[in-house]
């Protein structure tokens, strides 16, 4: 089989995990590699990384075609043998998060806040990675938790921004709908909680001085894509969206030189 053939086979695949566009993917990697480093003192087993890792572009790829039955089914049988590698509590956790990431595009149609509940469904691998890690799932998972859904709120409300009008026409739901001309100001106190949330995390933690140097960095995003949303011009608030992969990216870093320091 020669290049060009083994790339039209596995272009399909590819596309339906979205790595033509990444964005989701990684907004979803990065909360669970915070948990990951966290949970695990700076550690984590390679096998554990890996699933989890593994898990989260499969996870992606179902809910993008959640309605079509075959590849619902396909990404089902490979997720449960990931969950088999995993412990019981990890394993309820995973069933909680597929309900809420299966139930999701339904939310668009009854609830102005489906930005809220992807939050939720965004992440429950951050519990999951403590109770693999741990044993348990500490407050202080909780608490990275519900920073996670504040972030992911924000972002997403960002998002929705761009599609704003046409989901007018169409009927489909949205914070920015529910937010109408506060939409940058909530938006903003959304921010800020999930900085509090990530600096009361990092004092839970015992984290020093890169962590918080990273969350000062966060501010500092965040007020870039408050600087981008300010006119509602729909490609600047896109870009605004694309953006959190840094604040994902940038926390990360500082958790991960944290416990490099410390070592």
């Amino acid at each position: 089989m020669n290049n060009k053939s083994l790339l039209i086979k596995v272009k399909p695949y590819l596309l339906l995990m979205r790595l033509d566009r990444p964005i989701g993917t990684l907004l979803l990697l990065w909360p669970t590699w915070w948990a990951l480093w966290a949970a695990s003192g700076g550690h984590p087993e390679i096998k554990i990384w890996a699933i989890f890792t593994a898990g989260v572009f499969l996870m992606r790829a179902a809910g993008c075609v959640v309605n079509d039955i075959a590849d619902r089914k396909y990404d089902a049988h490979v997720a449960a043998l990931l969950l088999l590698a995993l412990h019981q509590l990890t394993i309820l956790l995973a069933m909680a998060a597929a309900f809420f990431a299966v139930t999701y595009p339904l939310m668009k149609r009854i609830t102005y806040l489906p930005q809220v509940y992807l939050g939720i469904a965004f992440s429950f691998s951050i519990p999951m990675a403590y109770a693999e890690i741990t044993g348990t799932v500490p407050k202080v998972a909780w608490l990275l938790f519900v920073a996670n859904i504040l972030w992911t709120t924000a972002y997403d409300t960002i998002y929705a921004m761009v599609d704003r009008r046409d989901d007018l026409k169409i009927g489909v739901k949205s914070t920015a709908i529910l937010f109408g001309d506060l939409d940058r100001v909530i938006i903003g106190i959304f921010q800020l909680l999930t900085v509090m949330a990530l600096f009361l995390f990092g004092k839970q933690a015992g984290f020093t001085a890169p962590y918080y140097l990273s969350v000062i960095v966060v501010v500092w995003l965040f007020a870039y894509q408050q600087l981008q949303i300010f006119s509602r011009n729909e490609d600047k608030c896109f870009r605004a969206f694309l953006h959190n992969n840094w604040v994902g990216l940038v926390i990360f870093v500082g958790i991960f030189s944290h416990f490099l320091l410390k070592s």
